[in-house]
């Protein structure tokens, strides 16, 4: 399996540690009679059972109209002649959040021409593809060669299961090497036992068993082992050849039972019919390990060359069973090095030469079975599915590569002056705000009441009323939203802890005692915005009132960025109280605690507060910026630079930006893992958040230091939220005037929850209060009317 690339250019296992949960597995499956159905329902599971927190689920393609009773997993399935619906189950993935499909390809289980329906679902899926070719022929015809190509130009990564498989892909199909994943076809891990422990289950005690399983058909060659039976019997008298499996359903539609009654007619010409056994039943796995534990010997002895992959074949061999087989395609490459033995094509004799060797030598046998066995312990599901987990990931990553090489930036200018802010539009906070608040997360547009409420985000909620309200760009609807919220503040504080609760349900009850420190100091910035900026007397006794019972407890708390939200209120506050000495103490307090934590970490490499970058990272270096003690404000400034420097995309490095020809997009640090000293960094999931902080704190440099730069690289981090990122995809919502959730590795998050929208309209309401400011009120283009309500 191809390594993956970190964005310095070397391997990077990081890539491969972020096992994408959400996978969905496109095939047959059980209870239709077929390989591949097996072989789904046993990735599906495989993927659940050591994926931790997997959400995986299957969309299955039926051979009949009338489908089949299939388990819960199967959350689609579709009928393989019916074009539209492939396209309706294109529709059906691209409505959840799916990471990755897993698409398992087989000619026969698809329509159109050489099964070339299945391309009409793949061209309308969204997310990346990864898939699984169980059939490789040598020699297609024209129509199988051009529908494997185009299902692979489709599928970020392809996944074979041999090496031949491998050759054929690139030297007959043009399938680019480093595009392919060689994993075996994956095996139950069975313990290595002796074959008299389970021969009683079947009434075998003290024969010697031979097994054959699979759909039973013509091409199985088992023919060919009943021909050989005579001459095993003679030196093996107690043989017994176990056949197990039901007859392929395809055959039992055309012609009934009769290949299988050719079969025991065969036997009794031969003489041998009580040393053979049919068993006409599809297993399940339980029944198949006993089945596979009874058997001395399995053969394969299969008429036809041209197999790429027997699933049979990797069971019994994993499984560690001596093996005869005849030499196609997989069987050549999992037997060699006396891993088994493989007899020609249609040669009794051969088979029954090599099983008599195997009876009568059993260190010969033992030894076959202990290789087979050990080589097995890699091809187990636990391993196998690995596998496949790193190959998701992979696929994510290119995806996302695929996906920005084609981008095109919707800001085509990239200087401050030519850009024109947005209309500020207020319906999504409207509809995401009812009597008690605002509603913290969303499903798509619309308000997700299960989740409720958070103090965290009426805070926001109320910090944006008083910036456009004191900008002039409120209205009577957005002072009736901030009452709201403000008495959702005023419910959320408890004079037990002199805090605030955080969380509460939809039905009004609150979820915990006291909050977060983050959410208490985030509170007291809103208060004390409220304060500084409000014109309305009612709600500024409210806030001095609840702020003088919060803020003393601040300098009890231990985190530093309850200590920066908190310092951002006492600023707001002061922009009319500057003389209070509480306050002006308390300010003293933090900035003293927040300063030791630099000493404390701080290095020339890393001139940062903290050992690890997380979430709302600028936020630190912003009070110091506003904290007016010019020590401090020289810290501030140098610190912001380097966060803005580590989180701005190096486009000489086309391993980290490959798609841009432009200097300098916006990449924050990804919550997915975050970016601790020393360790790999976090690149998705990227949060609206970190967008709005980083771009607050150059807007406080730019007026701090007076540096227009710093007002350029405040645009260039806002126009993140309008397409200029990883991807180039927009995360604010023309549409519904809310913002995404975030930025995953190959595409936004749809969902558009409080704290994402709020991100935006803060970041936007505060560019245009420093534009009014720039200006000095004069008259000028500030971008188009706003509207407040669509």
């Amino acid at each position: 399996m191809t390594t993956p690339i970190n964005r310095t250019g070397t391997p990077d296992s990081s890539v491969w540690a972020r096992n994408p949960k959400n996978v969905a597995f496109i095939g047959d499956y059980l209870p239709r009679q077929c390989g591949i159905a097996t072989f789904t329902a046993d990735l599906y599971k495989s993927y659940n059972s050591f994926i931790p927190a997997s959400n995986a689920l299957v969309v299955s393609v039926n051979d009949t109209l009338e489908g089949y009773d299939y388990p819960s997993e199967v959350r689609y399935d579709f009928y393989q002649h019916d074009q539209d619906a492939y396209r309706k189950a294109a529709e059906f993935l691209n409505s959840k959040d799916v990471d990755v499909v897993c698409l398992q390809h087989e000619y026969g289980i698809y329509g159109g021409q050489a099964g070339s329906h299945i391309l009409t679902l793949l061209r309308n899926l969204t997310m990346p593809v990864v898939t699984t070719f169980h059939t490789i022929l040598k020699d297609p015809s024209k129509e199988q060669l051009l529908v494997l190509k185009s299902i692979a130009d489709l599928s970020s990564r392809v996944v074979c299961m041999s090496e031949k498989g491998r050759d054929f892909l690139i030297n007959i199909y043009e399938v680019p090497e480093e595009k392919i994943d060689l994993i075996p076809h994956g095996i139950p891990d069975m313990p290595f036992v002796d074959p008299h422990f389970y021969k009683d289950k079947f009434g075998m005690e003290g024969k010697h068993t031979l097994l054959t399983f699979g759909l039973l058909s013509p091409n199985k060659g088992i023919e060919n082992v009943i021909r050989a039976l005579p001459r095993i019997v003679e030196q093996c008298p107690n043989v017994v050849y176990m056949v197990l499996g039901a007859t392929h359903p395809n055959l039992i539609k055309n012609e009934g039972e009769a290949y299988r009654d050719s079969l025991k007619k065969l036997a009794a010409d031969c003489g041998v019919r009580d040393h053979i056994r049919f068993y006409n039943q599809f297993v399940e796995l339980d029944d198949l390990r006993e089945y596979l534990g009874s058997a001395d010997v399995y053969i394969t002895p299969y008429l036809n060359p041209a197999q790429i992959t027997s699933g049979t074949l990797s069971y019994a061999f994993g499984c560690g069973k001596a093996v005869i087989s005849t030499p196609y395609w997989h069987a050549e490459e999992l037997l060699a090095e006396n891993r088994g033995i493989l007899v020609p094509f249609g040669d009794s004799d051969a088979i029954a030469e090599q099983v008599i060797n195997l009876f009568t030598d059993e260190s010969m046998r033992h030894a076959m079975r202990k290789k087979a066995y050990m080589m097995g312990r890699e091809m187990t599901w636990e391993h196998v599915i690995q596998s496949y987990a790193n190959s998701f990931a992979q696929a994510r990553q290119e995806r996302m590569n695929t996906v920005n090489s084609q981008a095109v930036y919707m800001m085509g200018a990239h200087s401050s002056s030519a850009f024109k802010l947005p209309t500020i539009r207020l319906d999504h906070l409207f509809r995401l705000t009812d009597s008690t608040g605002i509603v913290q997360h969303a499903r798509h547009h619309l308000p997700f009441y299960e989740e409720g409420y958070c103090t965290d985000d009426n805070a926001r909620a109320l910090i944006l009323t008083q910036i456009l309200q004191e900008t002039g760009l409120g209205d009577r609807k957005l002072a009736q939203a901030a009452d709201n919220y403000c008495a959702f503040i005023n419910h959320a504080y408890t004079d037990d802890y002199h805090r605030f609760r955080n969380f509460m349900s939809y039905d009004r009850r609150w979820l915990e005692d006291i909050g977060s420190d983050d959410s208490t100091g985030r509170t007291i910035w809103a208060l004390g915005t409220v304060i500084g900026r409000s014109s309305d007397r009612n709600a500024v006794t409210w806030a001095m009132n609840l702020l003088e019972r919060v803020i003393p407890t601040v300098v009890s708390m231990t985190s530093p960025r309850a200590w920066a939200f908190s310092l951002l209120g006492i600023y707001e506050y002061q922009k009319k109280f500057n003389d209070d000495r509480l306050a002006k103490t308390i300010q003293r307090q933090l900035l003293d605690k927040l300063m030791f934590r630099y000493t404390e970490t701080a290095t020339e490499e890393w001139p940062w507060f903290e050992n690890t970058l997380s979430y709302d990272n600028a936020v630190l270096a912003h009070v110091l910026l506003r904290s007016g003690d010019k020590r401090l404000i020289e810290i501030g400034v140098n610190s912001l630079k380097w966060l803005v420097k580590l989180q701005t995309a190096d486009r000489s490095n086309p391993a980290e930006s490959p798609r841009h020809t432009s200097q300098g997009h916006f990449q924050p640090i990804g919550s997915d893992g975050f970016y601790t000293k020393g360790q790999p960094r976090a690149y998705f999931d990227q949060q609206p958040l970190e967008a709005q902080s980083t771009m607050s704190a150059c807007l406080a440099a730019f007026e701090i230091t007076g540096d227009d730069e710093w007002h350029r690289t405040a645009i260039r981090v806002f126009k993140w939220f309008t397409g200029l990122n990883d991807l180039g995809l927009p995360l604010y919502d023309e549409q519904t005037g809310g913002c995404r959730d975030g930025l995953h590795i190959d595409r936004v998050n749809q969902n558009q929850g409080a704290e994402s929208t709020l991100s935006y309209l803060l970041a936007l309401a505060e560019l245009y209060t420093t534009q009014k400011r720039r200006t000095d009120t004069k008259s000028v283009n500030v971008g188009m009317p706003v509207l407040m309500n669509g």
